[in-house]
C-alpha cells in the first residue's frame, strides 16, 4: 500500500455511526413518509400524486388516463420510490369504503370491500375528483411554498392550500419509528360547521365544539356504540371506539328469523369477516345460525345469517359482536406534523392549525392577487397616458427608426416605465378604437376598486377571517352529505343519561325472565283483603317472580342463583305498560339460559370510594350460607358479568341486601324459622369467597326463604305465607343469638297456610305488593296489618284461588298521587291463635 493512502479513513465508534444512522432513518421515516402535515392531511406521496394528476391535466372534467401514466409521471418527477407503493396509494384514494371523501376517480378495478386486488395498471384510468382539486386551487398563486423534488429538477410544493380540511375529513393512518397514527375520518358538514364556529369564538371549548363535530363518520357506515371513546379522542387525541356493524332481524316466510348486516365497521376486510364465523360455527363458538350468505351486489352490502328456529336472535347477535369483526375498536391517535415536528392533537388543535393554514393561504394569495392587480393597473395607466396622447404617440413611433428608439422615446416624453412602453408598442391598432377606449377606462376604474379591496382584506384579519367562512360555507353547499355512522349510547354514557328523567320506576322480573320497567303510579292501592287487579300479560305457564323499586339512573348490580353478577343501568330497561309482557333479561344481559335472576341491588356511583369502601353485600344461599363483601370488590362493571361468590352444587344464591355494616341480619327459612345476629359476626371475605353457616336448617328438605337486614329502629318484620297468610310482629321479639343457630319460630306454619315465602322489614308508611303465580297484583298499605305476636298464624292478606300461591311479596315507599280505591273487603276472621312456641333459641 502506498504511503499516504489511508490518510483520510476517519476510524468511528459504531455504536455513535449505528445511533446516527438510526435517528436519521427515523426522522426520514416520520417526516417524509409516515405522517401527514397537520395543514393538508396528506403525506408526501398522496401530496405528490395530486400535484402530478394537475399537472397532467387530468381534471375532474377531463378524459380519463391511463394509470400507468399517472404513476410514472409522478414516481419520474416527484418520488423515487417503487411504482406499486405510488399506484397502491392512488387506488386507496379512489376507493369509497377506504376515504370518507375519496380524492380520485378510478375507472375499471380498484379492487372490493372484500380485499380483492385491484387490476394491474395498465389496465386502469383514472382522473382527479372535483373535491381533490379544492386541495390544489391557487396553487399557482404563490400561496405555499416549493421545494426542489429529488434531483433538483423541478420544484414540487411542501404544503397544499388545502380549501377543504383533509385530515379531519379522511384521517389518516401511518406506522412511522417509534410512534404510529391513525386518525378518524369525519362528516364535511360538521366539520365545517365546528370551523366556522371556532372562527366566530377563538375560546371555544372542545365540548362546545362537539355540538358540531359529533363523532366520526366512516365511509362503510356503521354504528359507534359508546360515546366515551369518541369524547376522549376530541379531548386528548387518543381514544378507543368501538365500532359495530348494522344489523337487522328479518322474519322469512317458514317463520324462522335472519340476521341482515348491511354495514361492517370501518377497515374490515368483509370476506376474511364472514370466512372467520362460518369457522366459529364450525367449532361451536357460535351457535344458533344454519346458514350464512353473502347476498350483496351492486345496490349494497347484505350478508345473512339464517338462525335456528329455537335460537334467540339478541343471544347470537351479541355473539357475533363479541366474536367476530362485526364489532372492532378504532383506536384514535393523532398525531401529525406541526412544522415539521410530530404532535399529538386534540380537536381544537386540528381546527386551530388548519384554520391557521387557510389564513396564510388567504393572505398570500390577496398578496399575490394585489401584486398582479397593481402591474396590470401599471399597464393601464399606461395605455391611458398613451390614448390622452394618441397622435403624439404615432407620430413619435412613426418617427422611430427601431422599437428600442421608440420604446426609449415614449419613457422620455411622456415618463412611462419600460414596462409600459412596451405594453404601448405591442398594443394592436383595435385598441385605439373608441370603444375599445372606453373598455380600457372601465376596466382600470374596476381594478382600481379591486385594490381598494385586496388592501382592505390586507388590512383586516375580520375580513380575512370572513373568506375563509365563506369559501368554507361554499364547500358545504357542494359536497355535503349525510352522516353514514350511527352514534349508539349505551350505559357508560354521561351525555345520554343526562337525557333521562331520573324518576322512581317499578322493575318487573317474569318466573320465565322477562324483564320491564313501569311508572310506579301505573300501581294503584287498594284495601287489604281485595282480589287485585291484573298485572302483568304472561303466559299460562309464566308468573312475576319478583318485583322492586328502582331509580332510573343508578345502577343495578343483577345477581343470579349460580352466584354471577351482572351490571344494568335502569334505563336501559325496555319501557311497558303495567299488562305488558317486557323482553327476555337475555336481550339485556350474557346470563345463560339455565341462569336465574335471584337479587337485584341498586346502587349510587360506583366512583365515589368512599361510598363503594363503606358499603357491604351480604349474600345468603338456601343452604344457609352468608357471605358478606365490600362493595368496591363490585364496582368494576364487565359487559360479560363475574362470580359474585363460589357456590356449592347443591345450593343456590337466595338473596343479597346492601349494607353499611351496622345492621341486623334475620334470615328465615321455609318450615318458619328465623335467627337473628348483628352483621359484624360476619367478617368481609373476598369477591370469590364461598361464605360461612347463617342458619342451621331443620332437614334436607327445608330451605332459606329471605333475609332481612333491619336498620330502623321504627320497623317491624313481615312474614308472608304462600297460601296467603302473613302478619308483622316487632323486630326485638327475635332474640339476638349467634350466627349459626337453628333460631325461633317466626310463623305458626301449618297445611291452611303453607310454607313461608317471603320475609320483609316494613314500617307503616310502606305498601306491599303482592304477586301470585297466576298474574294478580295487589298493593296493600303496610299500615292496614296491625302488629301481633311471633309465633301465631297471621291474616289473610290476598284472596287466592284453591290452585294458586304468592310469588313473590315486596314493599315500596307510598306516592301521594297514587290514587285509592275500594278493593272487596273480606271479614277478617283469621285471629291470632296464641300457638305460642318456646323464644329460647336452640344455639348451634
Amino acid at each position: 500500500m502506498a504511503k499516504g493512502e489511508n490518510e483520510n479513513i476517519i476510524p468511528i465508534n459504531i455504536e455513535d455511526e449505528m445511533r446516527g444512522a438510526y435517528i436519521d432513518y427515523s426522522m426520514s421515516v416520520i417526516v417524509s413518509r409516515a405522517l401527514p402535515d397537520v395543514r393538508d392531511g396528506l403525506k408526501p406521496v398522496h401530496r405528490r400524486i395530486l400535484f402530478g394528476m394537475q399537472e397532467l391535466g387530468v381534471m375532474h372534467n377531463k378524459p380519463f388516463k391511463k394509470s400507468a401514466r399517472i404513476v410514472g409521471e409522478v414516481l419520474g418527477k416527484y418520488h423515487p420510490h417503487g411504482d406499486s407503493a405510488v399506484y397502491e396509494t392512488m387506488v386507496r384514494m379512489a376507493q369509497p369504503w377506504s376515504l370518507r371523501y375519496p380524492l380520485v376517480d378510478g375507472q375499471g378495478n380498484f379492487g372490493s370491500v372484500d380485499g380483492d386486488n385491484p387490476a394491474a395498471m395498465r389496465y386502469t384510468e383514472a382522473r382527479l375528483k372535483r373535491i381533490a382539486e379544492e386541495l390544489l386551487i391557487d396553487i399557482n398563486k404563490e400561496t405555499v411554498d416549493f421545494q426542489l423534488n429529488f434531483d433538483d429538477s423541478l420544484k414540487e410544493p411542501v404544503v397544499l392550500p388545502a380549501k377543504i380540511p383533509a385530515l379531519l375529513l379522511n384521517g389518516a393512518s401511518g406506522i412511522a419509528v417509534g410512534m404510529a397514527t391513525n386518525m378518524a375520518p369525519h362528516n364535511l358538514g360538521e366539520v365545517v360547521d365546528g370551523i366556522i364556529a371556532y372562527i366566530e369564538n377563538r375560546d371555544i371549548t372542545i365540548s362546545e365544539l362537539m355540538e358540531f363535530v359529533i363523532a366520526p363518520d366512516f365511509p362503510t357506515g356503521g354504528i359507534i356504540y359508546g360515546y366515551n371513546g369518541v369524547k376522549a379522542a376530541f379531548e386528548t387525541g387518543r381514544g378507543r371506539i368501538i365500532v359495530r356493524g348494522k344489523a337487522e332481524v328479518e322474519t322469512r316466510d317458514n317463520g324462522r328469523e335472519s340476521i341482515i348486516i348491511s354495514e361492517i365497521p370501518y377497515m374490515v376486510n368483509k370476506a376474511n369477516m364472514i370466512e372467520k364465523t362460518a369457522a366459529l360455527i364450525n367449532e361451536k363458538k357460535i351457535d344458533g345460525i344454519v346458514a350464512i350468505r353473502d347476498e350483496s351486489d351492486r345496490q349494497g352490502m347484505r350478508v345473512v345469517y339464517d338462525l335456528k328456529r329455537d335460537a334467540v336472535t339478541n343471544v347470537v347477535l351479541n355473539n357475533l359482536y363479541k366474536q367476530t369483526q362485526l364489532q372492532t375498536s378504532f383506536s384514535v391517535n393523532n398525531v401529525a406534523l406541526v412544522k415539521g415536528r410530530p404532535q399529538t392533537l386534540n380537536l381544537k388543535d386540528m381546527i386551530v392549525h388548519y384554520v391557521n393554514h387557510r389564513h396564510e393561504v388567504v393572505v398570500r394569495r390577496t398578496q399575490y392577487e394585489l401584486r398582479e392587480a397593481e402591474k396590470r393597473a401599471h399597464i393601464l395607466e399606461g395605455y391611458l397616458i398613451a390614448l390622452d396622447h394618441l397622435d403624439e404617440v404615432i407620430s413619435l413611433i412613426r418617427s422611430s427608426r427601431d422599437p428600442e428608439t421608440a420604446r426609449n422615446g415614449l419613457m422620455e416624453k411622456f415618463e412611462l416605465s419600460e414596462i409600459q412602453a412596451r405594453a404601448i408598442l405591442d398594443m394592436r391598432l383595435q385598441r385605439l378604437t373608441g370603444m375599445e377606449r372606453e373598455k380600457i377606462q372601465e376596466e382600470y376604474r374596476e381594478l382600481m376598486a379591486y385594490i381598494e379591496e385586496l388592501k382592505g382584506i390586507l388590512d383586516s384579519e375580520e375580513q380575512r377571517m370572513q373568506i375563509i367562512k365563506d369559501e368554507l360555507t361554499e364547500i358545504k353547499t357542494r359536497y355535503n352529505d349525510d352522516r353514514r355512522t350511527v352514534i349508539e349510547h349505551n350505559a357508560e354514557d354521561f351525555n345520554y343519561e343526562d337525557m333521562i328523567p331520573n324518576e322512581e320506576v317499578v322493575i318487573t322480573v317474569s318466573h320465565e325472565g322477562y324483564i320491564k320497567r313501569t311508572v310506579l303510579t301505573e300501581y294503584r292501592t287498594q284495601g287489604r283483603g281485595g282480589v287485585g287487579s291484573k298485572g302483568v300479560s304472561t303466559k299460562q305457564d309464566d308468573w312475576t317472580e319478583y318485583l322492586f323499586t328502582a331509580s332510573t339512573h343508578n345502577y343495578l348490580l343483577i345477581f343470579t342463583d349460580h352466584g354471577k353478577l351482572f351490571w344494568l343501568k335502569t334505563y336501559a330497561i325496555p319501557e311497558g305498560s303495567k299488562t305488558s309482557k317486557g323482553r327476555p333479561i337475555q336481550n339485556l344481559i350474557n346470563i345463560n339460559s339455565e341462569d336465574k335472576i335471584r337479587s337485584i341491588i341498586q346502587v349510587g356511583d360506583l366512583n365515589d370510594e368512599d361510598y363503594i369502601n363503606n358499603n357491604y353485600l351480604v349474600m345468603v344461599t338456601k343452604k344457609g350460607i352468608i357471605k358478606k363483601t365490600t362493595l368496591e370488590q363490585y364496582s368494576r362493571p364487565r359487559t360479560n358479568g363475574i362470580i359474585a361468590l363460589n357456590i356449592r352444587e347443591d345450593d343456590q344464591l337466595l338473596r343479597v341486601e346492601m349494607t353499611d355494616g351496622d345492621t341486623h341480619i334475620i334470615i328465615a327459612a321455609k318450615t318458619g324459622r328465623a335467627i337473628h345476629f348483628h352483621e359484624s359476626t360476619v367478617r368481609p371475605m373476598g369477591r370469590t369467597a364461598t361464605g360461612v353457616k347463617a342458619i342451621k336448617l331443620r332437614d334436607v328438605n327445608d330451605e332459606v326463604v329471605g333475609m332481612v337486614c333491619a336498620s330502623r329502629e321504627d320497623a317491624s318484620l313481615l312474614v308472608v305465607s304462600e297460601k296467603g297468610y302473613g302478619k308483622r310482629s316487632p323486630l326485638d321479639e327475635y332474640r339476638i343469638t349467634n350466627r349459626g343457630g337453628k333460631g325461633v319460630k317466626a310463623m305458626n306454619v301449618t297445611e291452611k297456610t303453607g310454607f313461608l315465602v317471603a320475609i320483609k322489614e316494613v314500617v307503616d308508611s310502606d305498601d306491599l305488593m303482592i304477586i301470585n303465580k297466576s298474574g294478580i297484583t295487589i298493593r296493600t298499605p303496610v299500615s292496614e296489618l296491625r302488629v301481633m305476636g311471633r309465633a301465631t298464624q297471621g291474616v289473610r292478606l290476598i284472596k287466592l284461588s284453591e290452585t294458586d300461591q304468592i310469588s313473590s311479596v315486596e314493599k315500596i315507599s307510598r306516592e301521594e298521587d297514587v290514587e285509592e280505591i275500594e278493593g272487596e273487603i273480606e271479614p277478617n276472621t283469621d285471629e291470632p291463635n296464641g300457638e305460642n312456641e318456646s323464644d329460647n333459641p336452640i344455639e348451634s
